[in-house]
């Protein structure tokens, strides 16, 4: 689990709340219904109307990565292509086939299938960077539905609130419904600015970022497997991928 993604929503929730009764304010003051479904409903509406169904599809697929980020372990993958080198230096290339069917990672099985067949060094980075480079695109382009949440939400929160106060000048003569309409005028700002700030803007970026790593990773066995199909001395290999660490 991604003990940061946790610590900072929790501090999120804390901060506003927590400022909110150190100023003598409820935790009741900040739920209105009416003002919810006004930013919570019109962000999702713009970005649906933005977003393709793929990337929108994808940013459902991915939101869990926030608190549970699949694990790329470059340190472990350098040592893998390390041991792919040794194999095909005493085996011959041919002898990575058994390798490459047990390779549970498919980028890594495509790519040791590659060596396999006898694919000449180009040939393998032309194909394999269309795998990459496709998937990172798609990972962004999910990660930016969130960020156009983000951008959305502060404006229609404007929005709720200048429907609210045009509920409060159409009631002006009835004190009674005063209070109601300046709630939502403010709370849905509140809504807005905090949602956009707190958690849509963050896991957008958090989740470019884990896209980012992932192609880093991908890019690493690229490399590592271009040397193998070159014929590069293993040592070499791994110094050459070292410079892929953090």
């Amino acid at each position: 689990m991604d003990v940061l993604s946790l610590i900072g929503l929790i501090l999120a929730f804390v901060a506003i709340v927590g400022g909110n009764f150190l100023e003598g304010g409820h935790v009741s003051a900040l739920i209105n219904g009416p003002a919810a479904l006004i930013v919570l409903g019109g962000t999702l509406a713009a970005s649906l109307l933005q977003s393709p169904l793929s990337a929108f599809k994808r940013a459902l697929q991915i939101i869990g990565w926030i608190f549970f980020p699949p694990r790329v372990d470059l340190a472990g993958g350098i040592d893998r292509v390390v041991n792919w080198s040794l194999t095909a230096r005493k085996e011959g290339l041919l002898g990575l086939e058994g390798v490459a069917d047990a390779e549970p990672d498919p980028y890594a099985r495509k790519g040791l299938q590659l060596l396999v067949d006898g694919a000449e060094p180009e040939a393998i980075r032309s194909i394999l960077e269309v795998d990459f480079l496709t998937q990172e695109n798609r990972d962004i382009q999910a990660a930016k539905v969130f960020e156009s949440m983000g951008g959305y939400a502060p404006t229609i929160g404007i929005i709720g609130a200048v429907m609210g106060l045009i509920h409060v000048m159409g009631n002006l003569a009835d004190p009674s419904q005063l209070g109601n309409g300046i709630a939502v005028a403010f709370v849905a700002t509140i809504y807005g600015v905090a949602s956009a700030n707190l958690i849509l803007l963050p896991v957008a970026n958090k989740l470019k970022a884990i896209a980012l790593r992932q192609s880093r990773y991908r890019e690493m066995l690229l490399e590592g497997l271009l040397s193998i199909a070159e014929g590069e001395n293993p040592r070499s290999i791994e110094l050459k991928l070292q410079g892929f660490m953090e």
